[in-house]
């Protein structure tokens, strides 16, 4: 089996690190990832400045770009053939609810996925890399089951991926519960903007933190991994809002003056 390890906190991140001599021993295992942190860059790809490719003393690959920019570069000339599962993370900090959106994690495990190939991205919940073994050792217990149930391997190119987010709370390997399947729940709103004045008098702003759990009920991933549960949430890329194509179909038909806007 084949792995393509990626992330958003950067090449030397402790997580990328730990989640590499997880999993070093179960397959072949390439990382590419960003030079520098690239938090909150969801997926996106870098197409009006050049990218380029550098190898660590340690063996990584790193790029000027994005996750996704890393996995995608990989994926389509860089490696020179396509792994059997993309691994993306350990973050440092959560990935749940809202934070999907804005996740460079989430983004280049997505990116993998959207290639065809199955994808998982992996968070601690609280930052600082407390416990990171044990969130390395759970990431490494995941991939093992997912390939000795066959949802990863060569044999398996022909069918349809899939894209899970896992999230492990910073706990010892003994006290973490078991896999929990969730929802992914909400948050507040931000919090508000913080400026300054720099020293030509002009204003910067910097984006605020992101705000509490606003929907943290039984089922989502916030509930599961406050019990002490990894969170696992099955995610899709279709944006679509299904439940409202017909009214939409009705409203766009008495915008046109087609028809009248049923009930």
């Amino acid at each position: 089996m084949k792995i393509l390890i990626s992330n958003d906190d950067g090449y030397q991140a402790p997580g990328i690190v730990a989640l590499y001599e997880a999993l070093k021993d179960v397959a072949d295992v390439e990382v590419v990832a960003p030079e520098q942190n690239n938090s909150a860059k969801s997926n996106a790809l870098t197409l009006h400045s050049p990218l380029l490719v550098t190898r660590a003393a340690n063996g990584f690959r790193y790029l000027n770009g994005t996750p996704a920019d890393c996995v995608h570069v990989a994926l389509t000339g860089l490696l020179g053939y396509r792994p059997d599962l993309v691994v993306s993370g350990i973050n440092n900090g959560a990935n749940m609810g809202d934070d999907t959106i804005y996740s460079g994690t989430v983004g280049a495990a997505m990116e993998g996925y959207l290639f065809g190939i199955p994808a998982i991205a992996f968070s601690q919940v609280d930052k600082g890399w407390q416990h990171l073994d044990a969130a390395a050792a759970k990431a490494r217990e995941l991939v093992l089951q997912m390939t000795s149930r066959q949802l990863v391997g060569k044999d398996l190119s022909h069918s349809a991926p899939w894209l899970l987010n896992v999230n492990i709370p910073n706990l010892p390997l003994s006290q973490l519960k078991s896999l929990k399947v969730c929802r992914l729940g909400k948050r507040h709103a931000a919090e508000a903007v913080i400026t300054q004045v720099n020293p030509r008098g002009e204003t910067m702003y910097w984006i605020g933190g992101a705000g509490p759990a606003k929907d943290d009920s039984d089922g989502t991933d916030f509930h599961a991994t406050l019990q002490g549960h990894v969170a696992v949430t099955p995610l899709k890329v279709d944006l679509t809002d299904h439940d409202s194509l017909r009214f939409w179909a009705q409203t766009a038909a008495l915008l046109d003056g087609k028809a009248a806007l049923g009930p």
